[in-house]
């Protein structure tokens, strides 16, 4: 018997059982990096969602969800724009200095683009949904009423461009959340170029 060590043949085994041993780590710890991913469901509760705006029609309000909320996205026409000027002695936070949203939507029509509002539909008073009443309306809440949004629980009142009025139970404006247009008719509600999700 020969005492020589076949040393390429202990290099070859010391490499191949290094990269066996080294895949069956990595398949080991496979499902513990998994674990530590966020599930669908939590992903779906606070993770940013996509609405679809391509249907909505100037003077139309569609609904979105996020983190449990209703988000409106309502189109206003250029008359609801013009609805909003004019109204900073009637409601209460005017240049939205003590209201919830982004930098980029603290302006007079609370929002990026003039055509868009973006907000949390939940009344800052005690979370009630309020109505959209448009300028004309039959159940208009005042006789020289330009349109805007009323909680049917305690009466607070909204501008197009959620602006609560003065007088009325709801502390603040409607929430704006963080929103970005990916195009001309995607929007992503949860999530902007500043705080990517």
């Amino acid at each position: 018997m020969s005492d020589e060590v076949d040393k390429d043949r202990r290099r070859f085994l010391t490499v191949t059982a290094s990269a066996v041993g080294g895949a069956g780590a990595v398949a080991a710890a496979v499902p513990f990096v998994a674990y530590l991913e966020p599930s669908a469901r939590t992903k779906a509760i606070g993770g940013p969602v996509e609405a679809d705006i391509s249907k909505l029609q100037p003077g139309e309000k569609m609904i979105a969800k996020w983190r449990g909320k209703p988000i409106w996205i309502l189109r206003r026409t250029e008359e609801m724009i013009q609805s909003v000027k004019g109204l900073d002695g009637r409601v209460v936070d005017p240049n939205s200095d003590s209201s919830e949203q982004p930098p980029y939507a603290k302006n007079e029509l609370r929002s990026r683009k003039p055509e868009y509002l973006v907000v949390e539909g939940l009344c800052t008073h005690l979370g009630c949904s309020p109505n959209l009443i448009l300028a004309g309306a039959p159940d208009a809440p005042e006789a020289d009423w330009k349109g805007g949004f009323l909680c049917p629980c305690h009466g607070s009142k909204f501008d197009l461009a959620a602006r609560v009025f003065t007088g009325m139970p709801a502390p603040t404006n409607l929430p704006v959340p963080r929103h970005e247009y990916i195009t001309d008719t995607r929007l992503r509600i949860g999530a902007d170029e500043e705080n990517p999700a």
